[in-house]
């Protein structure tokens, strides 16, 4: 588990008229303080004219004091450094490139934060009052000029750097994100926020289930084809919530749980489709596979999403692990850890054609193959299979999470009887 943000007052210069130039439709002066908001700052002094208010804003706070200067874009890894070298005593920490240049962004404490305040009171806009101050390179995608339109380009280059996301399968990335990628760039100039997409996906949902809910084959065809659509926004929500600095808890669990309940909608919806093309009235073998596919899924979401909040600490289903050890820690207390898969090594390659397939394996299990796979069978008109295919994962999924679900809780139950304090996880 992430720890948590440290309290911070911050102040963003923003008098230059550079800090309102608009970058991937955020101003300059807007992403300095969602980035300081990021970093933990809960009060927020932007200062675009007058500095003389900064004395009394800060009003003896004690609060380690965060500046950015906002005449150039700014992102998050400018500052989450400075915060990882969270300054003591009267200390500052200023953040510098890999090639020894001033970032513009500098963190202060106790006597220092003061002496920065009336520093800026003054008019100064670097920390060259605190002698010896200590150096922080800052991370990637963390600022870039915005002087010149060229400046400006480069700056919006950076930051789409963003969409990309290592932990995207072979389908997201290569179907979904080429396409996607170019909607994002048009809506990052919106108002429309990432859970408004997410609402947005919900509703293309419904509307899928209500097509596929049906005996006719077309509108089950127009439904799958919703379906595989909806992908491309699924993918948008996040790569403008990143640009934008908009990711929030909420938000993460609203596009969480509007994924979780699509997957067993569209269960039932096709089940359904089966039940009134090829069963009978009342309880018959559709009915009640739709039933078991309604037990089996939720359970499987219970236990995947204890799995990483409980054992890993995390909040993304891509961090489940299966198995889990218990690690000291000091003298009275452990923390439970995820156990690394281990890698087969083997002795006599594969020939490439099965080396590819194993390697490809992995993704047949993935919703974003599976919406594919969907539309193809509807396609041929073989929706039958497909919701056989449906139950089946369910079924296969319940199995082998409530085996790693049982492991986990044996490994919780030997520490509780163990008599040892049990740490909060750690992603």
């Amino acid at each position: 588990m992430a720890a948590a943000p440290v309290a911070l007052d911050a102040i963003i210069l923003a008098d230059d008229p550079l800090a309102s130039v608009r970058i991937a439709g955020l101003t300059a002066r807007e992403r300095a303080a969602r980035s300081a908001k990021k970093a933990g700052a809960t009060r927020i002094l932007v200062l675009d004219g007058a500095r003389d208010e900064v004395t009394s804003w800060r009003n003896g706070s004690t609060a380690p004091l965060l500046v950015i200067r906002a005449d150039q874009l700014v992102h998050t890894p400018l500052v989450a450094p400075l915060v990882g070298a969270m300054p003591t005593g009267d200390d500052v920490v200023i953040a510098v490139g890999p090639d020894g240049v001033d970032g513009g962004a500098y963190l202060a404490a106790g006597a220092s934060a003061n002496k920065a305040v009336a520093a800026i009171a003054k008019g100064e806009n670097t920390a060259a009052f605190a002698d010896g101050a200590k150096h922080v390179e800052h991370g990637a995608i963390a600022r870039h000029a915005i002087a010149t339109p060229e400046d400006r380009a480069g700056a919006q280059e950076l930051l789409y750097r963003l969409m990309i996301k290592p932990q995207d399968n072979v389908i997201t990335r290569y179907v979904f994100r080429p396409v996607a990628r170019r909607l994002s760039k048009v809506l990052v100039h919106t108002p429309i926020t990432p859970n408004m997409l997410t609402m947005t996906v919900a509703a293309m949902i419904t509307v899928t289930c209500v097509l596929t809910a049906t005996a006719d084959m077309h509108l089950v065809i127009i439904g799958a084809l919703i379906q595989a659509s909806t992908g491309y926004i699924d993918c948008c929500d996040g790569e403008i919530a990143r640009l934008k600095l908009m990711s929030s808890r909420f938000g993460a669990w609203l596009d969480t749980i509007v994924d979780e309940a699509s997957t067993v909608a569209y269960m039932a919806a096709i089940g359904w489709h089966c039940h009134l093309v090829w069963g009978h009235p009342g309880l018959d073998m559709w009915t009640a596979l739709i039933l078991l596919g309604l037990v089996t899924y939720p359970w499987s979401v219970y236990c995947i999403y204890y799995n990483i909040i409980v054992g890993v600490g995390s909040a993304n289903s891509q961090d489940y692990a299966s198995k889990f050890e218990v690690v000291p820690v000091g003298d009275d207390a452990v923390r439970i850890v995820p156990v690394p898969m281990k890698q087969t090594v083997r002795t006599k390659p594969l020939p490439p054609v099965i080396k590819q397939i194993v390697e490809f394996s992995p993704n047949f299990v993935r919703r974003d193959f599976i919406v594919w796979a969907t539309l193809g069978l509807a396609l041929l008109h073989l929706t039958q299979v497909s919701f056989l295919i449906h139950v089946a994962g369910g079924v296969i999924g319940a199995v082998i999470c409530t085996k790693d679900h049982v492991h986990l809780r044996a490994v919780r139950r030997s520490v509780a009887r163990s008599g040892k304090r049990l740490l909060p996880p750690t992603a």
